[in-house]
């Protein structure tokens, strides 16, 4: 099993990518969120000048905010500084666009855009429309200086459904997803995979990889899973769920999923206290960062549990072990929170030496 970190992209804070190295680290992850955080390759550039082996990528770009030939030559151009380090994974974007106020790519935009990265990955000549003009484009200049295509740029491609985990199958190198409580299992994600694959008659071979987006809660012996310091540094993720739920059950008309459902009112209402013009602002700001006002009282032992993998460390070597005879390569836990120093080094000492 590989253990990488998800970090929220800070400027100010590229010697965290050192302390992930020396921590043992396979990977760092850098989410791109052009409305809250710092710029994605700007920090990785950083921080790979200065780190030796540890591979760092985005986590993910977005399909939204820049254009497939842009990403490529952005992580080019990174391959080039610190060649076999980088990884691109791509989503379509729920924070970077719903903080604006508009909605994430539709999926058959996110197949076309996808089948044009990851061609340019390659190295390829592909068919790009822009403007409603078709051309073929490809990547120039990048075998003598500028930009590095080789060594290959691993795609990750970010699945949440089923229709977009077969995206992963037919175009990417691997897949980036979310694991139960929340997400699906490891064998029915790969399923997934292996059909999106089969649809366009890819063979996957046995070099496909895949990665666990997940919240991680490492408990004292002991210690309640809504402890306030365990609120204090998971809080933030565990209301992620209820940033992403209120857009969509207001633009669909559908009810809270089930493990919202006894804290939804409450949190309508304190979304209700900001302008209507203006709550895209409210409920995505402080994604994985820090609490608003009133957010810390509505997080329970059971929203934690609905959320996170939740244990102390003989527990989480457990699970862990668990989701890796299932399948699952990669384990990846975000956070934005001060603490995640000192959580990052403790989760090293107490549960990745046992991998």
């Amino acid at each position: 099993m590989k253990f990488s970190v998800c970090v929220m992209a800070n400027i100010d804070e590229i010697g965290f990518f050192n302390h992930a190295e020396n921590l043992g680290y396979h990977a760092v992850w850098v989410t791109d969120s052009q409305m809250l955080f710092s710029d994605c390759y700007a920090v990785m550039a950083l921080a790979l000048q200065q780190t030796k082996t540890l591979r760092v990528g985005t986590g993910t770009a977005i399909t939204g905010t820049r254009i497939p030939p842009v990403q490529v030559a952005a992580a080019a151009t990174l391959n080039r500084l610190a060649p076999g380090r980088v990884h691109v994974g791509i989503g379509t974007g729920n924070t970077a666009m719903r903080s604006m106020g508009f909605k994430a790519m539709r999926i058959k935009d996110y197949e076309a855009y996808l089948k044009v990265l990851s061609a340019l990955l390659r190295g390829e000549v592909v068919d790009y429309e822009f403007g409603g003009v078709v051309k073929p484009v490809k990547m120039l200049m990048h075998e003598d200086k500028y930009m590095n295509l080789q060594p290959k740029i691993p795609l990750y491609v970010s699945g949440f459904g089923p229709r977009a985990m077969g995206l992963a199958g037919a175009y990417g190198d691997g897949l980036v997803f979310a694991i139960p409580p929340r997400g699906v299992a490891v064998p029915q994600a790969m399923a997934h995979v292996r059909q999106g694959a089969a649809s366009v008659g890819r063979d996957l071979g046995e070099t496909f990889l895949n990665c666990a987006l997940a919240n991680v809660v490492l408990l004292d012996p002991g210690e309640r899973a809504d402890s306030d310091r365990v609120v204090q540094m998971i809080g933030p993720n565990v209301m992620a769920s209820f940033y992403y739920f209120y857009d969509e059950v207001h633009e669909k008309g559908v009810d809270p999923p089930d493990f919202l459902a006894h804290r939804w009112e409450q949190y309508c209402e304190l979304v209700a206290q900001t302008p209507q013009a203006h709550q895209h602002f409210r409920t995505h700001e402080y994604h994985y960062t820090y609490l608003h006002p009133g957010e810390a009282e509505l997080i329970d032992e059971a929203l934690i549990r609905a959320t996170c993998l939740v244990g102390t460390a003989d527990e989480l070597v457990a699970q862990i072990r668990e989701l890796e005879s299932q399948g699952l390569q990669e384990l990846m836990f975000a956070t934005g929170v001060d603490e995640k120093w000192q959580f990052a080094e403790r989760f090293a000492r107490e549960v990745m030496i046992h991998f």
